[in-house]
């Protein structure tokens, strides 16, 4: 009986003792979206439009040069929390102007499309308040996902750039990137120029 008893653990032992293993996909962690709740960005003398209460407006540390001479503003959305700044710029505009920023926003896009696989191009107009923009998602690892464009096409032109404070793996930050997209949405749906 004692034989029985032992072949069996030995059997036992040596079935459990498997070299099957199969490594575990590299998990990310639970990042926890908060709904956000949309007010209106009054404080700019040309233009309002609404942003998520879990952006920071910030002054830049500095300004980029020949933004005053422009008659440019500047400042940033800060995301704390997702460790994310939208890069904001405004310049009044001569009409002959307009084509040099926008070739110079778009130069700026096809930088970071170079390092990545592609750009979807989102336009939005509403001819009703003279606002029509361009929406950027770069495809693939860029160092800045998302850019976009404002203008009457006339006097205005507003731009603005998402970038995160970290490497940026697209898998990992795939949920914050959607949540700030839609934010970024809210905002040019929202825009209106000042008279």
């Amino acid at each position: 009986m004692k034989s029985k008893v032992l072949s069996f653990f030995l059997i036992a032992l040596s079935a459990s003792c498997s070299s099957d293993y199969s490594p575990k996909p590299k998990g990310y962690y639970y990042i926890d979206l908060p709904e956000p709740v949309y007010h209106d960005l009054t404080a700019y003398p040309f233009f309002k439009c609404s942003v998520s209460n879990q952006a920071l407006v910030e002054e830049p540390k500095n300004m980029p040069a020949g933004m005053k001479e422009k008659n440019g503003i500047g400042f940033n959305l800060n995301y704390p929390r997702f460790h994310a700044q939208i890069y904001c710029s405004f310049f009044r505009m001569d009409k002959p102007d307009f084509p040099v920023f926008s070739e110079e926003s778009r130069r700026m896009v096809y930088v970071q499309v170079q390092k990545a696989k592609g750009a979807k191009e989102t336009a939005y107009t509403n001819p009703e308040q003279k606002v029509y923009g361009l929406v950027y998602e770069i495809q693939g690892n860029a160092a800045s996902p998302v850019q976009f464009v404002i203008t009457d096409s006339a006097r205005s032109f507003f731009r603005g750039a998402l970038y995160f404070d970290a490497v940026f793996n697209r898998d990992s930050i795939a949920p914050v990137l959607a949540y700030i997209n839609k934010d970024i949405h809210v905002m040019l749906e929202s825009f209106q120029w000042k008279q």
